[in-house]
């Protein structure tokens, strides 16, 4: 660290204390950077985290309360390495362990507290379990948390006034009152330093600190000396004649050691160590004012902040920092020291210190691998970490190439290097404790390929080899799994191999592997073969594997929340395939040695192939860990009768010597020996037998298992006085067995012969008589017995043996007979040449026949040879060319005529030509005639000049040309282009060459052939393979074919489609003429756009006629673009020029715009004019043009004019002050009286002469009907006499046009209420109303009637006109009492009409009550759904009533279902009603009724678990229908079980259960199916006396009365007696009559009991009450039977089941997946609070 640089960063951060006098006697960094811990003198512990926010705080306690809580000061603090305790040392003679937890506010509670025998002065934690701490009497003694005691390290006789440690914590210094300062490690670290006595300072040396290349002291004389490692003086920094410095009163030395700070009155001193100078360097010193005394001094443990205590309380926080950087923007690099660097995630606020314990300088850090790994260089090491582990190694730099060397994250020693050349990740496996084991403490293993066929695996721990796999193909892919004990490995032949390392055996295991991968956390292995998933769970038994069909690739595992997921990819979509999450846990439970769970486990599953293997490997590891009665168990499961029964025995003598005498019983004699029988070591059971003495167990163990050799051994050995009576057993035994071949064996050895070979003949095996007999010459004299033997083994076909005995006793013609027959030839042969000579050669090709057939070809060739005929020399020419006798073949072949010969010739010569031997191969196949096998062998080779010298010898031109063509297209499919080629010119056809080339696309072949062969079609290839490659996007290629073919525009077109723009001008610039390069920079500025353009027109100087180029061709945008940017001058006439092309496109409204922004208005105002649009044309002028508004709108008023549109052309008229030219318009069209008006108004001066001109006409026109009327009256308006104009327009009468005659009343009404007093206006408009009702106008007359505030005849007219909105707001606005009037009228109407969807806004009841009038009950249903709860619910009820009357109880089940059952108590019999037809009705006891019965199941649910809410729980009602519920569940449960075969029992015990609630149930129907079930499952007793009494209950129906039923059977069970008598009998008569045979039959055989079937209670098994005790089981969920023992627990009261029965339908569910069992057992979960720890998920 540079002086600079720390003297810069030393920053001043904040004050963490209040202020005063309260001296901090101590403070501490935790390890993990995250606490900061702070005690001043009132000895109360702060805790701040490392922003400095204080979090937490204890008190400390003295070590005895009657001395007070300030008897003593605390000394020394110091946290755990952990940092989740905190060592207190406190002057009362103690020291205190608090545990402080790992989050913030956790309790804080003493572990650990150490007496001691006078006040502690100092403290330290180095290391986990050990606290080094100073004593006031000069002792430095260490504490041991885990013990609890303490022990002295060394003492001397002065005050510890300090203590530190080194960096590592290996090391300790402590500082004396009299200047002593001594040393003391742990672990030297190999550095061989000095213990004990260092140095003597000059003054107690309060500040100490232990700095990397040395030790600084400091103290009250003002000076700070440096120490060399064994003591001598460094350096000396005296300050004793500075006025302005004091005592230093303590020191810290950095985390890295590369910098120490002493601390004095109002200043911080800060040296720096310079590696390259050696020497410590002064920095500048840290002055703050009124900073008093600093007390003490504490070090981030990751060097960025250093902390200040002072003798005020005050704590000062600086920022230690060399430099800062940013990496890639997501990591800071802080560089706290030289050697020492602080990786912060920016993301995630993690920090990882990286730091060179070897104190070099970190050069460069670099974070690769996702972002996981850091790797940074220092000058002589290399440092690594895993960001995500936070584990760190430094280990020397590695140099060598072709080396793979492993380093352990947190290891600075490298873990081993191999020597290997292929560094892919998938080609190297390492596992390094990823699983932990029984009895492996370390476990690591590399596998490697050490060359592309070979595989090495390695122990790192030991660092020797464990395995060597050689493979016959290249290995594409290797792993081991996560225990080290199975390697996978796939070739590049896609074959998937596991190699157990233990057993060095390798098993091919998959075909076709495209993806393999070890489940994490086990060794289950996941592989996909073509359209298969495999799935190995036992990897122990490879055969076993589970395939499942997948249609896509498998692309990943993940495992994580419980279960295991295979990732495939099925076209564009991901889909999961779930592993049996049960079966990879139990590898999990083998691996952790739990046997017992793993037993359990299995016992949950069927037997099938992967449970069988399973079993077997837990038997095999249960034998191996002794644990036996696990071993017995699995034996059991998979069948082993005999080992089983072997195992319960050994347990049973186990268990009875751990009885009586304690201890393991496994380890008594008898069970180890038995143990080794079992695994067949005989000898080791009997060694152990012997050892004890037992020499009698040993033999009548060989005795059981009759191994008679080892018993009598053990006896001869031991000298056993039953040797010989055993011998005799033995050899009766083996009589009475029929062992014979051992009994003669037996007969042998004791020198019997006759009765030997007598037993050898009896057992079938006269070949050992006949050894026997040739070993003893006095035998062969028996020629009985000789010829006893060869029948014997002629008979079993040993001719061989039966030739040697004929040979013996001299017969050689039986002799040879049989070696022949035996294929003894070569005995034949010897005894032919002695005593048949004529028959050798017909023996040599027979002994030549037979060899051949043993395919003994070679042997065969000299056997025929030596029989020497025509045929047998063809024999040997097969012989020699079978065996690849080559030279042999054609030895003989030349010793043969032609014929024959010429055919062997070519297989031969195919022999040489397959080893380049042409020369020889051509004269053999022109031996055999094949000339044209020789040329094709000379192309294949490459040989064209020998193939086309021999082909011209011996073929027509155009044959050899057909060869040479079809030669070369085999050269051309396996891509030998050259030589096709070559053979296509040889024989003149260069435009195959030209085909083939430009089928392949190699066009510089193709166009060197074009242009020798054929010049003139140069340029349209050239043109031709431009447009190919221009599609394949290989421009460059397209352009020089292009250029060639003359297409410099095509070349252009392919740059600018492209987007190369500076290609496309440099072509057209180049080959395009004057203009070609400017359109082309036109378009390539056009596609920039913004400045860009400008910048690219501008430099290529053609930027004022780009924006004349773009303003021609309608590209105003641009053109826009470029003026705005750069012509600023030209923006108007190109506004001008784009209004002008706007206007001819008819937009005239952006052609508006454009013109104003043109500056020519004008141009706007004559093209709307032109357009006749007037009011636009106008808003243009007003704007913009002033002077152009009188002409627009004297125009406009000549449009109105010919539209007859006159008082619009008036009203134009007089704006543009014209009224003369209105006035002759108005006379024109004969409007005297609107000329009148515009004369009176405007022109008052021709007033009079016009009156005058209009009282001439109208006296030539006269009166005209109603016209005339209309005009006097307007006449009488016009001229004020407005009572007489009213009067005028009320006369108005005419039929024929209502809109005048509504018109002329309006017109009176309103001036009779504008000019006329209210009395008048009133009756006046009490007359229009009713005439404009009366016409159907009744808003107008409304209107009339609310402008003289009439608000009810307002009313009544909205009403008869229908507008009832109108009148709503008329009687809301204005007069509210009128609203009930309106809304009365409304309903009315609403009801007259049947508007029942509009009644409903208006009266929701009476709209529902209208609906359930009309029978329209969905609709009602659907409306009142949208109401409250009350209102659905009331109408629901209703429906329901309804469907019950109509028989329809399924469809009042379904409303209930979908709308829930509340608990109103007026609905309680609807329910009620609705089961009792439910139970009542037939064709329910089948599984098809399942849904009916789980709607009748969650109605009832839902109904008491409302009424648990309500004021009816705990009532009658509520007890009632809980039991309704539990008859419910039990029906959807039998409808359930009915679906699975296997539940049939269930489903009959359910049938039975439900006899207890025959006081709710129809009691014929119910015992009727009760005994249908127990018929069906083979219980007969029961079933006979049910239908007994459902026969009873029949009779009992037909008679109207109970009174005669017997009820005898049923004593003593809760099956009740008196029950209601069903109003008609359930079941049909045809099954009544077969039930009453049946029974009838069964009581006729009297081979039953007509008693129920009891428990161990003594009482009927389905009772749920035992009458002798009055105690009441539970009855099960699942059966309904009482559960007297295994009981399973629910968390609601009162629900259990039988543990039995629930694993049984679990298991059922499992094997089915049945859809409706899965939703009971949803329902149960539901009902009863949640299901037991047998979980089960739905799907």
């Amino acid at each position: 660290m540079h002086i600079e640089h720390l003297s810069k960063c030393l920053v001043y951060a904040k004050i963490l204390l209040k202020d005063g006098a309260a001296k901090v006697t101590c403070m501490a960094w935790s390890q993990n950077n995250a606490k900061f811990a702070v005690c001043t003198v009132d000895r109360v512990v702060l805790l701040y985290d490392e922003h400095g926010e204080r979090r937490d705080k204890f008190s400390t306690k003295p070590a005895d309360m009657k001395y007070g809580r300030k008897s003593y000061m605390v000394k020394g603090m110091a946290f755990s390495p952990d940092s989740t305790k905190i060592a207190i040392g406190q002057t009362d003679n103690i020291i205190y362990v608090y545990k402080i937890g790992e989050d913030w506010g956790d309790k804080k509670v003493i572990c650990n507290k150490f007496i001691q025998t006078s006040a502690v002065t100092s403290l330290q934690w180095p290391a986990e379990h050990i606290i080094v701490f100073g004593l006031a009497e000069g002792k430095v003694r260490l504490a041991n948390t885990k013990t609890n005691k303490s022990s002295t390290i060394y003492g001397t006789d002065s005050y510890v006034v300090s203590l530190t440690t080194n960096s590592s914590g290996k090391g300790i210094l402590s500082g004396h009152a009299d200047g002593t300062i001594v040393r003391y490690f742990f672990d030297d670290e190999g550095s061989g330093e000095s213990q004990g006595k260092l140095v003597n300072h000059p003054c107690p040396p309060y500040a100490l600190a232990w700095a990397t290349n040395s030790i600084v002291a400091a103290g009250c004389d003002r000076r700070i000396v440096a120490y060399g490692k064994e003591g001598h003086v460094l350096q000396t920094f005296d300050y004793s004649r500075d006025p302005q410095e004091r005592e230093f009163t303590t020191a810290a030395a950095s985390p890295g050691g590369q910098s120490v700070v002493l601390g004095s009155y109002d200043r911080l001193r800060v040296l720096n160590w310079s590696p390259r100078r050696s020497i410590w360097e002064e920095a500048k010193p840290k002055e703050i004012a009124n900073l008093y005394t600093v007390t003490a001094l504490a070090w981030k443990r990751d060097g960025s902040r250093l902390c200040a205590g002072t003798l005020c309380g005050g704590v000062e926080q600086f920022d230690c920092c060399l430099r800062r950087s940013i990496y890639k923007n997501k990591f800071e690099l802080t560089y706290v020291g030289p050697s020492q660097v602080i990786v912060k995630n920016l993301s995630s606020g993690t920090r990882v210190v990286l730091k060179s314990h070897y104190g070099y300088e970190v050069e460069e850090v670099k974070i690769l691998g996702k972002e996981r790994y850091l790797v940074a260089h220092t000058s002589d090491t290399l440092l690594l970490g895993d960001l995500n582990t936070n584990r760190l190694s430094e280990v020397c730099m590695i140099f060598n190439a072709g080396e793979l060397t492993l380093v352990e994250y947190g290891s600075n020693d490298t873990l081993g290097s191999v020597r290997t050349e292929f560094m892919n990740p998938h080609l190297i496996s390492v596992r390094i404790n990823e699983r932990r084991q029984r009895g492996m403490e370390d476990n690591k293993k590399l596998a490697y390929l050490v060359d592309i066929k070979t595989i090495a695996i390695v122990d790192l721990t030991g660092g020797y080899n464990i395995g060597t796999i050689s493979h016959e193909s290249r290995v594409d892919w290797l792993e081991l799994n996560e225990t080290g004990h199975k390697l996978l490995f796939r070739d590049r032949k896609l074959r998937l191999h596991l190699y157990d390392i233990e057993s060095c055996s390798k098993t091919m295991i998959l075909n076709f592997c495209s993806y393999v991968q070890w489940v994490p956390g086990s060794d289950v292995l996941v592989a996909q073969n073509r359209n298969s998933l495999c799935v190995w769970y036992n990897i122990e038994a490879p055969e076993r594997v589970t395939t499942s069909s997948i249609r896509g690739d498998v692309v990943g595992l993940e495992r994580g929340g419980g279960k295991t997921e295979v990732m495939v990819t099925e076209g564009v979509t991901a889909v999961a395939y779930t592993l049996d999450e049960g079966l990879i846990e139990f590898g999990t439970a083998i691996d952790d040695g739990n046997y017992t769970r793993a037993t359990a486990f299995l016992e949950t599953l069927e037997m099938t192939p992967e449970t069988e293997a399973m079993w077997k490997t837990l038997s095999k590891l249960a034998l191996e860990a002794r644990q036996l009665h696990i071993a017995e168990r699995c034996f059991s499961a998979l069948g082993h009768v005999a080992k089983a029964r072997f195992l319960h025995e050994t347990n049973e003598i186990a268990d009875q010597v751990s009885r009586e005498y304690g201890g393991e019983g496994t380890d008594f004699y008898q069970v180890r020996a038995r143990l080794a029988m079992l695994e067949k070591n005989y000898k080791l059971a009997e060694m152990i037998f012997l050892e004890q003495n037992a020499v009698e167990e040993a033999m009548d163990m060989y005795q059981e298992l009759h191994r008679w050799d080892e018993c009598i051994a053990v006896a001869q050995a031991k000298g056993h006085p039953a040797l010989e009576k055993l011998r005799r057993s033995y050899y009766q035994w083996l009589m009475d067995t029929q062992q014979e071949e051992r009994a003669g064996e037996l007969q042998e050895s004791q020198g019997d012969g006759l009765a030997a070979i007598s037993l050898y003949l009896k057992a079938g095996l006269p070949a050992k008589a006949a050894r026997l007999v040739l070993a003893r010459e006095e035998l062969l004299a028996n020629t009985e017995l000789v010829e006893n033997i060869t029948a014997a083994l002629i008979k079993g076909e040993l001719y061989e043996r039966a030739g040697d005995l004929f040979e013996k006793i001299r017969n050689p013609e039986r002799a040879l007979e049989c070696y022949c027959k035996g294929s003894a030839f070569m005995k034949a042969v010897e005894l032919a040449r002695l005593a048949f000579p004529v028959e050798v050669v017909r023996l040599e090709e027979a002994w030549g026949d037979h060899l051949v057939q043993q395919k003994q070809l070679d042997a065969a060739i000299n056997h025929y040879i030596e029989a020497s005929s025509a045929r047998c020399s063809i024999k040997a020419i097969e012989a020699a060319l079978g065996a690849r006798q080559w030279k042999k073949a054609i030895y003989i072949l030349d010793l043969q005529d032609r014929n024959t010969a010429s055919k062997y010739y070519p297989r031969v010569a195919q022999h040489y030509a397959s080893l380049q031997e042409y020369e020889i191969a051509e004269e053999l196949y022109i031996k055999g005639d094949r000339t044209k096998d020789a040329i094709d062998m000379y192309t294949r080779a490459g040989r064209w000049e020998q193939a086309h010298k021999l082909a011209m010898k011996c073929m027509r031109p155009e044959d050899v040309s057909v060869l040479y063509i079809t030669q070369a297209q085999e050269m051309e499919k396996q891509g030998k282009y050259r030589e096709a080629e070559r053979l296509y010119v040889t024989v003149e056809e260069p435009d195959l060459a030209i085909t083939m080339f430009k089928k392949h696309k190699l066009y510089d072949d193709m166009i060197r052939l074009v242009g020798k062969h054929h010049p003139d079609l140069l340029s349209d290839t050239h043109l031709h393979l431009g447009k190919e490659l221009e599609a394949e996007g290989r421009l460059q290629e397209a352009e020089y074919h292009y250029l060639e073919a003359q297409e410099w525009k095509a070349t252009v077109n392919m740059y600018r489609s492209n987007g190369l723009w500076e290609e496309a001008y440099r072509v057209a610039k180049a080959h395009g003429g004057a203009n070609a390069h400017k359109h082309v920079a036109y378009l390539w500025a056009k596609s920039l756009g913004g400045e860009s353009a400008v910048r690219l027109l501008t430099k290529l100087g053609l930027l004022e006629a780009a924006v004349d180029h773009a303003a021609d061709n309608c590209s105003f945008e641009f053109a826009f673009e470029l003026s705005r940017l750069a012509l600023k001058h030209k923006t108007p006439e190109i506004h001008l020029r784009y209004a002008m092309y706007l206007e001819d496109e008819g937009k005239f409204e952006e052609a508006e715009a454009e013109f104003i922004r043109a500056g020519k208005p004008k141009e706007a105002v004559l093209m709307f004019v032109h357009n006749q649009d007037w009011e636009a044309a106008q808003r243009v002028a007003e704007a913009h043009d002033p002077d152009s508004v009188a002409e627009v709108l004297v125009g406009q008023a000549r449009g109105a004019l010919e539209e007859k549109d006159f008082q619009k052309a008036e009203g134009l008229l007089l704006r543009a002050q014209r009224p003369g030219l209105a006035l002759n318009y108005y006379k024109e069209a004969g409007l005297w009286s609107d000329a009148l008006r515009i004369c009176k108004d405007y022109v008052p001066g021709q007033l009079e002469a016009l009156q005058e001109e209009y009282e001439r006409e109208a006296t030539k026109k006269g009166a005209r009907g109603m016209e005339g009327l209309v005009d006097q009256a307007r006449q009488w308006e016009q001229a004020g006499e407005y009572s007489r104009a009213v009067d005028c327009y009320l006369k108005v009468r005419d039929s024929g046009s209502s809109s005048l005659v509504e018109k002329c009343w309006m017109k009176a009404a309103e001036l009779a209420i504008k000019f006329l007093p209210p009395q008048r206006s009133l009756e006046v408009v009490r007359v229009v109303g009713p005439q404009l009702i009366g016409i159907g106008k009744h808003s107008a007359a409304a209107e009339l009637y609310l402008n003289l505030d009439l608000v009810k005849e307002a009313i009544d007219a909205f009403i008869e006109g229908e507008e009832w909105n109108k009148a709503k707001r008329v009687a809301k606005e204005l007069d509210p009492r009128y609203e009930d009037y309106v809304d009365q009228h409304y309903k009315e109407f609403l009801k007259n009409k049947g508007k029942v969807d509009s009644l409903v806004g208006v009266d929701v009841v009476a709209a529902l009550d209208l609906y359930v009038e009309q029978g329209q009950w969905d609709k009602c249903i659907e409306t009142a759904t949208k109401q409250n709860y009350q209102i659905l619910h009331k109408y629901v009820a209703l429906y329901a009533t309804h469907l019950i009357r109509e028989g329809a109880y399924s469809q009042a089940l379904a409303l209930y279902v979908q709308h829930g059952a509340p608990a109103n108590p007026q609905n309680f019999n609807i329910y009620k009603r609705i089961f009792t037809d439910m139970v009542s009705s037939p064709g329910t006891n089948s599984a098809e009724a399942y849904h009916n019965w789980a709607d009748l199941r969650d109605v009832l649910f839902n109904l008491c678990e409302n009424l648990v809410k309500s004021s009816e729980a705990n009532s009658p009602a509520h007890e009632e229908f809980e039991t309704m519920l539990l008859i419910a569940h039990y029906y959807a449960t039998r409808s359930a079980a009915q679906s699975v075969k296997q539940l049939e029992t269930v489903a009959a015990r359910l049938s039975v259960s439900l006899l207890r609630h025959t006081q709710l149930l129809p009691a014929d129907k119910a015992f009727y199916e009760a005994g249908l079930a127990a018929k069906a499952v083979g219980w007969e007793n029961m079933a006979f006396i049910f239908l007994n009494r459902f026969l009873d209950l029949t009779d009992a129906i037909e008679e109207g009365t109970l009174d005669a039923l017997d009820h005898s059977d049923f004593q003593d069970t809760d099956i009740p007696f008196e029950v209601p008598l069903p109003a008609k009998q359930h079941v049909p008569e045809a099954q009544r009559e077969e039930v009453r045979d049946w029974v009838l039959t069964v009581s006729m055989d009297q081979r039953l009991e007509q008693v129920l079937p009891r428990d161990e209670r003594g009482v009927y098994e389905a009772s749920l009450v035992a009458a002798s005790t009055g105690v009441q089981a539970l009855p099960c969920l699942i059966t309904g039977y009482p559960i007297l023992r295994n009981k399973i627990e629910f968390k609601r009261p009162g629900k259990a089941a039988n543990k039995d029965n629930w694993n049984k339908f679990l298991m059922a569910i499992k094997t089915s997946h049945s859809p409706v069992c899965q939703d009971v057992l949803k329902f149960i979960s539901q009902w009863c609070g949640g299901l037991p720890s047998t979980s089960f998920s739905f799907q």
